[in-house]
């Protein structure tokens, strides 16, 4: 796979995300309504399945649509679906999951067999993320992407690759899922994020696979701890009571 492909897979899903989530936002798509079926989204933008497979699973995530098996993707009434962020933060706890015995596998592996042009591709992509730090949003969300997929490229085993492409830009939490109240403290979180990237970062380029497994380990863990409070503050809180960390 190309270096270029994941990228424009992600771009392409997202605009096609956005292009549905402003007609349901709009009103085009009322509660209830079913989209156009995967054959005609992927025809309508001359795309893959799998771009229009991503774009859907943001609009799920999002707590905008429901896939029913054999039936099709129906837009949802976001004033009855407001518990669903509690489902979003149960879901994104499950990737997480998942995500933490094969990217602490990857990073070991990334510090042993690294080329000097995929260690130059993570440090691009970690100096992407330092520097989209202010911005945050869907622009440092990305950017964490890339870098968590130009670390599994590093491995040279492509089925970690095909893992973290086919999870896509969803590997990574949604920033307003994460435990935060206010600029200020959302940008400590980032901070926070950051520092854990660059111990990733430094052990894969230092050869060291120990150093580079716990990181890693240390990064995933810790966003899950950070999910699962979350979660549990979700449930213990009264109905239209807000989260902060």
């Amino acid at each position: 796979m190309s270096n270029g492909a994941p990228r424009r897979v992600e771009t392409l899903s997202k605009r096609i995300g956005d292009e549905l989530r402003q007609a349901i936002l709009a009103g085009k798509y009322r509660p209830g309504d079913k989209l156009p079926s995967e054959a005609q989204l992927t025809e309508a933008h001359n795309v893959s399945r799998t771009v229009v497979r991503e774009a859907i699973a943001q609009l799920r995530l999002d707590g905008l649509v429901e896939a029913y098996q054999g039936a099709g993707v129906f837009v949802l009434d976001r004033a009855a679906t407001m518990p669903t962020e509690t489902a979003r933060l149960a879901s994104t706890l499950e990737i997480l999951e998942v995500r933490t015995p094969l990217e602490v596998a990857a990073a070991g592996l990334a510090a042993l067999r690294r080329s000097p042009s995929q260690e130059e591709r993570i440090l691009n992509c970690h100096a992407d993320m330092f520097n989209l730090v202010e911005e945050g949003g869907d622009s440092f969300r990305e950017a964490d992407f890339r870098l968590h997929l130009a670390i599994a490229e590093a491995t040279n085993n492509a089925q970690f690759t095909d893992v973290i492409s086919r999870i896509g830009v969803n590997l990574v939490p949604q920033s307003h899922l994460s435990p935060i109240s206010d600029d200020a403290t959302r940008r400590g979180y980032r901070d926070l994020v950051m520092s854990e990237h660059d111990a990733i970062v430094r052990a894969i380029s230092n050869g060291d696979r120990d150093g580079a497994e716990k990181a890693m380990h240390n990064h995933l863990v810790g966003s899950q701890d950070r999910h699962r409070t979350l979660l549990h503050s979700h449930r213990l809180a009264p109905a239209g009571k807000s989260h902060p960390m």
